[in-house]
């Protein structure tokens, strides 16, 4: 099975929570009236867009609605599922233009962030890179554990040192590595702790000095791991992360576990930063760039 058939797989909960519910609203309504607003404003936000998504897609059709003076509700649903597709926006690849290029991979415990740094490497190397992985994340005991089984799957190497050091000085080892081994991307997992955001932010400092002082010409990326399943609560945990790090793209992962994957419009709505990779599964190759065609296919066409 193909990525995009997976991709249609993953994405049938969210299609039916959205496409579903608006299908069966148009089917009950034979006028365009403020009660169709209504509903149509109450699946929306059951499906996870968010509130104020909602609002602006709500108001966006309203006046597409007066300005066309439409009174088919076919046509409203064609101009509403337009308005969706242009929402979820254009896709962003990675930008790693430099040899070497660095990703830091940030996100809450429990999000997938290890398996995604599995995933994003073995992508990577499929594309013909050279990948080394560090394992930055030294606080948690199983993390580096878990880190090395996916490297291994993945066939990229892995930098690390024991449980308790210093992160910044496993960086400057990756650093190290990946300039005698003439590597092409250094990733970099970091510790998932939010509740102290000093201590994530004086953690992300120290890194981003070394690397800044060994690499200083290279191109770099900050990606955030978010749980689909999670729905808003994924859209509080990027503010809160956009505080504490310059986010450069977004991991959206789990959304073949999940009703909620419209959470990427209200994501791409109100932080303005690209999802750059989509999970939908458990295997290796379960990760791949995001594509807005493809994502907008997988989610709107019969």
């Amino acid at each position: 099975m193909g990525f995009f058939e997976k991709l249609k797989n993953g994405l049938i909960k969210t299609k039916n929570a959205i496409v579903g519910k608006i299908d069966s609203i148009f089917k009950a309504f034979h006028k365009v009236d403020e009660e169709l607003f209504e509903e149509l404003e109450e699946a929306l936000i059951s499906a996870d867009l968010g509130v104020e998504t909602t609002e602006e897609i709500l108001d966006t059709l309203r006046d597409t609605v007066k300005e066309k003076r439409i009174t088919d509700p076919a046509d409203v649903k064609r101009e509403l599922l337009s308005i969706l597709r242009s929402m979820i926006g254009e896709e962003e690849s990675l930008h790693l233009d430099t040899t070497p290029s660095v990703i830091l991979v940030i996100g809450v415990n429990g999000v997938g962030k290890t398996t995604s740094i599995g995933k994003i490497s073995y992508e990577l190397k499929r594309q013909g890179k050279k990948v080394v992985v560090a394992a930055a994340d030294t606080f948690r005991a199983a993390a580096a554990e878990q880190l090395a089984v996916w490297c291994t799957r993945a066939g990229v190497d892995l930098i690390r040192q024991n449980a308790g050091a210093d992160p910044a000085s496993v960086v400057y080892d990756a650093i190290n590595a990946v300039k005698s081994r003439r590597a092409d991307v250094l990733i970099i997992d970091t510790a998932g702790r939010l509740h102290n955001k000093k201590n994530l932010m004086d953690e992300l400092s120290k890194i981003d000095r070394v690397i800044t002082k060994e690499l200083p010409d290279a191109s770099r990326e900050t990606l955030l791991v978010l749980d689909a399943t999670t729905g808003q609560n994924a859209v509080i945990q990027a503010k809160e992360f956009r505080d504490a790090a310059h986010i450069t793209g977004l991991v959206l992962t789990k959304l073949d576990g999940t009703a909620k994957g419209g959470i990427i419009i209200s994501i791409k709505r109100e932080l303005g930063v690209p999802v750059k990779f989509v999970g939908v599964g458990e295997q290796i190759e379960d990760m791949k760039p995001f594509r807005a065609d493809e994502f907008s296919a997988a989610l709107f066409e019969e």
